[in-house]
């Protein structure tokens, strides 16, 4: 005799939502999204960030997007209508909703080093003639700048030599023969992938890719982002070009700094904030595989 297995009855709220095949406009985006992705997963994957881990954070991100961004004017957002959005099932969307996007605040020490450095390479009373950071020396005198003033103008939380005992430790800085304060970098480079250059890398990637998108979804594009590109490159004239675009760039961050922090000194301030940057690419690019010719058979 047959067996049969009976499905147990369920309530049909648990019944997982209808997925509908992608529209045009989605098909169009997965492969542009899966080469913006590609590096990305490379870095989950180094770091450990597994699949399950990922999707985890993907369905509360979907959850806090759809609550917020797409509220309706007037009308209360509701589980259902989050969860036709999102594709993701009420009770997931439920249970999601009101926790918060996952957004992490910039470290102290990052906005703290970034501000100096951005006063020490924009202020006049800071560099010389030629706009380049000058050597300081550590304690203030009675004329003339110093590091403990660069600091002190930026904060008085934090002591000026505990300032400096971090950046000779982290290298951003030396002394000279002469016991000034030297900075070796005109902008700050978190490295060793800890706190700091991920919180860099997460500002700077989610601006750039912010702007792209805005432009993509609004009547007209919004932000300037554009590149020049070049492809079939020797070697030689691809590293010539990378060192070339790094010094354009290098001297248009600059300008825009010194005029940035020159505005910042009569702005009565507010709650927007402006980032401007810039970046520089170059890889070795595999040859196109010609596929074969087909071959007649008899």
């Amino acid at each position: 005799m047959k067996r049969t297995k009976l499905a147990a009855m369920s309530d049909p709220t648990d019944r997982p939502e209808p997925t509908d095949a992608a529209s045009p406009q989605a098909a169009s985006l997965h492969a542009p999204v899966a080469r913006l992705l590609r590096p990305l997963v490379r870095l989950f994957v180094a770091r450990g960030i597994t699949f399950p881990a990922l999707t985890n954070l993907l369905r509360e991100l979907y959850v806090n997007v759809a609550e917020y961004d797409f509220a309706l004017a007037c009308k209360e957002q509701t589980d259902s209508r989050v969860s036709l959005l999102t594709g993701i099932h009420r009770k997931e969307v439920r249970r999601l909703r009101g926790a918060g996007a996952p957004v992490s605040e910039v470290p102290g020490v990052v906005s703290r080093t970034s501000r100096i450095i951005a006063r020490w390479i924009a202020a006049p009373e800071f560099t010389d003639g030629q706009g380049r950071p000058l050597p300081l020396p550590r304690l203030a005198e009675e004329a003339g700048p110093s590091f403990e003033a660069l600091v002190a103008g930026v904060t008085r939380d934090v002591r000026p030599r505990a300032v400096l005992d971090e950046w000779l430790d982290r290298g951003l800085a030396v002394l000279d023969d002469q016991g000034r304060v030297v900075l070796l970098e005109g902008a700050y480079l978190p490295r060793g992938g800890g706190e700091p250059q991920f919180s860099c890398f997460s500002r700077n990637l989610h601006d750039h890719v912010a702007a792209a998108v805005e432009n993509i979804m609004g009547e007209a594009p919004r932000f300037l982002e554009r590149a020049v590109h070049y492809d079939g490159l020797s070697q030689t004239l691809a590293e010539q070009l990378e060192a070339r675009a790094c010094e354009i760039a290098m001297d248009a961050l600059r300008q825009a700094n010194a005029e940035a922090h020159a505005a910042c000194i009569d702005d009565p301030g507010g709650t927007h904030r402006w980032n401007f940057g810039i970046y520089v690419f170059r890889e070795e690019t595999p040859p196109a595989i010609t596929p074969p010719a087909p071959v007649a058979t008899a």
